[in-house]
């Protein structure tokens, strides 16, 4: 709550008279505080502020919830990570077996396996957007909050050498197989 208040008492510093047309009473700036809270909870106190800074810095209009959400998602670069559209697209082109892959970041990997690769595969943008979103907002918090994302090894699957069946056991099929089938 606290970034959020650091929020708009920059955007009442910096868009003064939009600022107060906007909000006019505080019960309505009460709900628009939680509304934004609730919506921008998945990002770390840092990139929301500086989610602000960039909105002050590139727009002389008193951003919406939406633009703020923009905002933020453009300080991911800092991080080495793509825009959630670069990176859904990159999940989505990738060919098997992806964790072979060379991704721009493990979030757009991990954010892929999460959302299921065959979802993603078979689904609409419509549909699909939303569900990798969620969990690569949800990496790229982790990641802004100094986490190190790995892409897990591939998992080999055991190799036994075949050996053959003895003789005997051979034939003892194979006249099973043609008593069960009459030939």
């Amino acid at each position: 709550m606290e970034a959020i208040n650091q929020v708009f008492a920059l955007f009442r510093l910096n868009y003064h008279n939009q600022y107060y047309a906007a909000f006019p009473d505080a019960e309505q700036l009460k709900q628009i505080k939680k509304l934004w809270l609730d919506s921008l909870r998945d990002y770390p106190v840092e990139q929301i502020l500086r989610g602000a800074r960039h909105a002050i810095e590139h727009s002389e209009y008193l951003p919406t919830l939406n633009r703020m959400h923009e905002c933020c998602q453009a300080g991911l670069a800092e991080f080495g990570l793509p825009s959630t559209r670069d990176a859904y697209r990159e999940a989505c082109n990738a060919p098997s077996p992806k964790a072979a892959q060379r991704w721009s970041h493990p979030a757009v990997y991990l954010a892929g396996r999460d959302s299921e690769w065959f979802f993603l595969a078979n689904n609409t943008e419509q549909k699909a957007l939303p569900v990798f979103e969620r969990h690569y907002r949800e990496y790229c918090a982790r990641v802004m909050r100094g986490e190190q994302l790995t892409i897990p090894p591939e998992q080999a699957l055991e190799h036994h050498e075949a050996a053959p069946l003895p003789v005997e056991e051979q034939l003892a099929q194979l006249k099973k197989l043609r008593e069960e089938t009459g030939i």
